[in-house]
């Protein structure tokens, strides 16, 4: 992590229409059933399980982490979901559900999603859901700071932040879909890992378009680039709009083809996600059995 802002006068600019041309050619690889069946045994690895409505309860995460612990129990072998992410308020319920499993807590911070609220309550927020027990953190960027070209704001506030979190890993949602250019998703991207992301994070699931191929490719490859200039990996998160066991294996291609094998772990790579999990879920019954079960077979929290 540096002190000040990088020369952002070095971020590339993109060149949307290759970016969508690469992203349409990762989405044409065929996949043999074996390496179909474990790519998807991966993607429900790198799940964020996740629930971030006002009307989530007690209930309601208590029963997502028995989910996120029980994907289902008919089908003997399966991995369990990388974390479950939640509210700071839900954090305890979470954790106390999910002892004794390896499965992490996330915890939203820093006024999610709109992130307008002054320093020290997105510092407090933060710190709240660490001290409840969050694993990790998923911060919003002040998108509005960013576009206005006030850089060093967020910078800076993406590294008061990383302090706030101690040990607790910091992913940063830069909200793509408020962006408007890829040329900003790049900026935002090498604003965020040099300010000391862990992670960078498309979305927040709040907003359309949410995660794309295009926006998430872009920060695949600021990722690549900052790791060839440091050494140092950080992990990548697509968040929203990924509800489809296809449209994951297509991601899991452009990742193995833009980073390599060394990324392909729920280490440095997550899928934030609702309603993936059971489409995954549904695809592996199906090459298991023949048959598609009915999504009444699943849980649907």
């Amino acid at each position: 992590m540096t002190t000040t802002l990088p020369d952002l006068s070095k971020s590339p600019s993109i060149d949307q229409v290759g970016v969508e041309e690469r992203c349409a050619r990762f989405a044409s690889r065929s996949l043999k059933k074996e390496a179909k069946v474990e790519g998807l045994k991966l993607a429900m690895s790198m799940i964020d399980l996740t629930t971030l409505e006002g009307k989530d309860t007690e209930g309601k995460v208590t029963q997502m982490c028995y989910k996120a612990m029980h994907l289902h129990d008919a089908y003997p072998g399966l991995p369990t979901v990388a974390a479950v992410c939640v509210y700071p308020n839900h954090v305890r319920t979470a954790k106390q559900a999910l002892k004794g499993s390896k499965i992490n807590v996330a915890s939203v911070s820093t006024a999610f999603p709109s992130g307008n609220a002054p320093m020290n309550v997105k510092i407090d927020d933060t710190k709240f859901a660490v001290a409840e027990g969050a694993d990790e953190i998923d911060m919003v960027i002040s998108r509005g700071q960013f576009l206005k070209g006030e850089y060093n704001f967020v910078f800076d506030e993406i590294a008061a932040i990383k302090e706030a979190c101690g040990k607790a890993h910091l992913k940063v949602i830069l909200e793509t879909g408020e962006l408007s250019t890829l040329d900003n998703v790049r900026k935002a991207s090498d604003i965020a890992m040099y300010a000391g992301a862990d992670f960078i994070k498309t979305s927040t699931g709040k907003v359309v378009p949410a995660a794309t191929m295009p926006v998430t490719l872009v920060m695949l490859e600021a990722i690549r680039d900052y790791y060839y200039a440091t050494g140092k990996m950080i992990g990548m998160k697509p968040a929203g709009g990924i509800a489809t066991s296809k449209l994951a294996l297509h991601y899991l291609v452009m990742l193995k083809e833009t980073l390599g094998a060394a990324w392909m772990t729920p280490e440095w790579y997550r899928f934030g996600a609702s309603k993936l999990a059971n489409d995954i879920l549904m695809q592996l019954m199906k090459e298991k059995t023949g048959v598609y079960q009915s999504l009444d077979y699943f849980s649907q929290d």
